[in-house]
């Protein structure tokens, strides 16, 4: 399982890497209007994608018990009806597709940019209807643990972007256009890849629309309606800010939002590479009976995920401003640097909970209470956000996130405690205490580079990173995970059933 998921999080640093080069590049190469018509563009065409109706979560969830079981005909069956079904909402996309290629138009958008835009929503368009036949590979490799070989397909592919986006916007002018088909030419080369391995790695798995299978459709839906709302909850709270800072500021605020965020939403990718091997192996693990086994996994995996979340977020929200300023320019400091305190100090209670907890649920089939609260909780991220972008501005946006966000995660920390039957004073008591009091000389660590030495320099942000990280090590090792029950750095797994003690 760890060897899973350090290969989730290798390709999570490529990817983070890359859009270290990138953003800044595409910034510089269309300006602050192109690229906030960009992040608009990319925004509203990632809304057609809730159109999967949480298949892929299906498709992964019930795959993955009937590898367990050694089921190929129920497998294949599961793989023809959601392939019949993604066909049938890719064709859905596109006519959707057209209607919101009106709306757009309804924004006011740089005259620079007014001719290319509308054709570059339509390569949008057309790159996320054939995404979801393209979901396909991807959830039967999951089902069978094929992690590692996975990452290395999407680690290829984002190289393959970085290429075309230097390669193409430097010898074209800079296009809205050239960028959409960057993100066709990624996905086909995605698709191919990872369905060439399967046919070589999995000559029982088939595609064939002669499997499609009324019951397994209904069941199917039965269990990706309620996926369908965590999809929506998290579009509506983590892509819904660029369309109201559009509708209310103008495109060109868009950018000092969308590169703070992008922080927090790489942070959450990372974090959410832990989800990914989770909720299988919570599948499998209920599947076989072994409860014991399940609450381990969720008690460990919590803790390593919230110490996580503590090293890089308590990081981005002392330096992480200075470092906005440098990476993109000066003027991004401010603005975007307070954006990106408030969403990283929301996300120390939100990440833990969505890397863990809520793929716990799903990998138990039950979706149900998380995806009514997380779609509670984007609806209530819109409302606010409006609300609050008058008054507030751009940090008025963040707090109409973070705040919903908060209240969702307590609130699905406390399900998954009790479907599991550990009681949640046990929870914080393992979790919580020791990683809290270590991140304290952390803390005061980064507060004496920022205050004390006031660092700018990427030299001092990199140096001020790396004792971070040599600290952080020491003090997990030697205090947060010292006599830890179930996980140790420096000796072997002692494993304790602290959640029979109420």
């Amino acid at each position: 399982m760890l060897r899973n998921i350090g290969s989730n999080w290798v390709l999570m640093v490529v990817t983070i890497g890359a859009t270290y080069f990138i953003t800044p590049f595409v910034i510089h190469s269309l300006g602050k209007d192109g690229y906030g018509t960009w992040t608009l563009i990319t925004s509203m065409t990632g809304f057609m994608s809730l159109l999967a109706l949480g298949v892929p979560a299906a498709c992964v969830r019930y795959l993955a018990q009937y590898v367990a079981q050694g089921d190929s005909h129920r497998m294949n069956q599961a793989i023809g009806s959601c392939a019949g079904l993604y066909l049938i909402v890719g064709g859905a996309a596109a006519v959707i597709g057209a209607v919101l290629t009106m709306v757009f138009a309804l924004y006011e958008i740089p005259a620079a940019f007014q001719a290319e835009a509308t054709l570059a929503f339509a390569v949008m368009v057309l790159t996320v209807s054939g995404g979801f036949i393209g979901l396909l590979p991807e959830g039967i490799m999951f089902a069978h643990h094929d992690f590692v070989i996975r990452n290395l397909v999407r680690v290829s592919g984002v190289v393959l972007r970085l290429g075309l986006t230097f390669g193409l916007l430097m010898l074209h002018h800079a296009s809205l256009v050239v960028l959409a088909a960057i993100q066709l030419a990624c996905l086909a080369f995605d698709f191919g890849v990872s369905w060439l391995l399967i046919t070589r790695r999995y000559p029982e798995v088939r595609i064939s629309l002669g499997d499609f299978d009324r019951g397994m459709v209904r069941q199917i839906f039965s269990f990706s309606l309620y996926v369908l709302l965590l999809h929506a909850g998290t579009r509506l709270s983590f892509e819904t800010d660029a369309i109201v800072i559009g509708a209310f500021m103008g495109v060109g605020s868009i950018p000092f939002f969308a590169v703070a965020n992008s922080l927090v939403v790489y942070l959450m990718d990372f974090m959410v590479a832990i989800a990914a091997v989770v909720c299988p192996m919570a599948t499998k693990l209920n599947t076989d009976g072994n409860l014991i086994q399940l609450r381990e996994m969720f008690l460990k995996w919590s803790k390593i995920a919230l110490s996580l979340t503590i090293m890089a977020g308590l990081f981005l929200v002392v330096l992480g401003p200075r470092f906005l300023g440098w990476w993109i320019d000066p003027s991004f400091e401010d603005p975007a640097g307070e954006v990106l305190q408030i969403l990283i100090v929301s996300g120390l209670v939100f990440l833990p909970v969505r890397a863990v907890a809520l793929p716990v649920l799903i990998g138990l089939g039950k979706p149900k209470i998380p995806a009514i609260a997380l779609a509670v909780a984007g609806v209530l991220n819109l409302g606010l956000s409006v609300l609050l972008i008058g008054p507030f501005g751009l940090a008025g946006v963040a707090l109409g996130t973070a705040i919903p966000n908060i209240l969702f995660a307590v609130f699905v920390l406390v399900v998954a405690c009790r479907d599991l039957e550990i009681s949640l004073p046990i929870y914080v008591r393992y979790v919580v205490p020791r990683a809290t009091v270590g991140a304290l000389p952390v803390l005061a660590l980064l507060l004496w580079f920022r205050l004390g030495l006031g660092v700018e320099s990427i030299f001092g942000l990199i140096t001020a990173g790396s004792v971070m990280v040599v600290v952080f090590g020491i003090t997990w090792v030697f205090f947060v995970f010292r006599n830890d029950p179930y996980v140790s750095l420096r000796i072997p797994l002692v494993r304790r059933r602290v959640w029979s003690r109420a």
